[in-house]
C-alpha cells in the first residue's frame, strides 16, 4: 500500500473505532466495506477487519478498566453464552452469499435506532433484572445468537450485544457500551479473529494502519462516552444505527 492508501485506512479506522466506542458498536460498518474499497476480496478484508477489530477492545478496555463498571460474574455469563456462537459463526460465515446478510444486517440494524428512538428512557437508568432462573436462561440463548451473529456478520453487531444487555438486562447505555466493548471487542473478537486466521488469509500489510486507528479511536470515544453520559450515548446510539442500517440497506 502507499503511504496515501495507509493514512486514508489509518483515518477510516480511527473514525469508525470512535464512533463504534462512544456508541457501543458499529466499526465494522465502516471499517469493513473500506477494506473492500481498497482492494482486498471479502473473505480477507473479513479475517483482517476482525483481527484489527481486537484493538478496538484493547483501546476501550484501558479506558473502562478505570471506571470499574464490570461485574465479573456478569462479564462470565456473557462470555460463556457467546463464545460458543462466536466460533459458529465465524466457522461458517465464508459460506452464506455476503448480498443476504449485509440485507439482513441493515434491516435489524435501523431496526435498533427506531426501537431506541421510540422509547426514550430506555438505558437511561441502571435498573438490573433477569439475572436468574428462567430468564436468565433467555438472556444466554439470546446471547448465544449475538454472537453467532457477532462471528458470521461481523459487522457492526457489538450495537445487538448493547441493545440486548440494556432491553433485556436492564444495563444503562454506558454500562451496557462498556461490556460490548471490552467483553466483545476484545474476548468475542479475538476469538473470531483466531478461528477466521485459521480457515482464511489476513493481509498482515495492512495491519498498522488498522491497529493504530482502532486503538486511538477505541480509546478516545470510550473517553467521551464516559464524560458525556446515558442521555449522550444513548442519541449517538440510535444515529449511527439508523444510518448505518439505511445504508447497508440501500446499497
Amino acid at each position: 500500500m502507499s503511504l496515501l492508501d495507509q493514512f486514508v485506512l489509518f483515518l477510516a479506522s480511527f473514525l469508525a473505532n470512535w464512533f463504534s466506542a462512544l456508541s457501543g458498536g458499529g466499526a465494522g460498518l465502516i471499517q469493513f466495506p473500506m477494506l473492500i474499497f481498497l482492494g482486498l476480496p471479502f473473505g480477507v478484508a473479513l479475517a483482517t477487519h476482525k483481527v484489527a477489530s481486537v484493538a478496538l477492545g484493547l483501546g476501550a478496555t484501558m479506558r473502562h478498566w478505570r471506571e470499574s463498571h464490570l461485574e465479573r460474574r456478569f462479564s462470565l455469563i456473557i462470555l460463556g453464552a457467546g463464545l460458543p456462537g462466536v466460533v459458529l459463526g465465524a466457522s461458517t460465515i465464508l459460506k452464506i452469499p455476503a448480498h443476504y446478510a449485509q440485507l439482513a444486517l441493515g434491516f435489524l440494524t435501523l431496526g435498533l435506532g427506531l426501537y431506541s428512538f421510540f422509547k426514550p428512557k430506555l438505558g437511561l437508568e441502571h435498573t438490573p433484572r433477569n439475572r436468574e432462573g428462567r430468564a436468565l436462561a433467555t438472556g444466554v440463548a439470546g446471547l448465544f445468537v449475538v454472537g453467532f451473529l457477532n462471528g458470521s456478520i461481523t459487522s457492526g453487531t457489538g450495537l445487538f450485544l448493547t441493545m440486548w444487555l440494556i432491553h433485556h438486562f436492564g444495563l444503562d447505555y454506558k454500562r451496557a457500551v462498556a461490556y460490548t466493548l471490552v467483553l466483545c471487542g476484545l474476548v468475542w473478537n479475538g476469538t473470531g479473529a483466531i478461528v477466521l486466521g485459521l480457515i482464511g488469509t489476513i493481509a498482515w500489510g495492512w495491519m498498522p494502519a488498522l491497529l493504530a486507528g482502532s486503538l486511538i479511536g477505541g480509546y478516545v470515544g470510550s473517553h467521551y462516552a464516559i464524560k458525556k453520559g446515558n442521555r449522550w450515548i444513548k442519541r449517538a446510539f440510535e444515529i449511527v444505527t439508523i444510518l448505518i442500517g439505511l445504508k447497508l440497506i440501500i446499497s
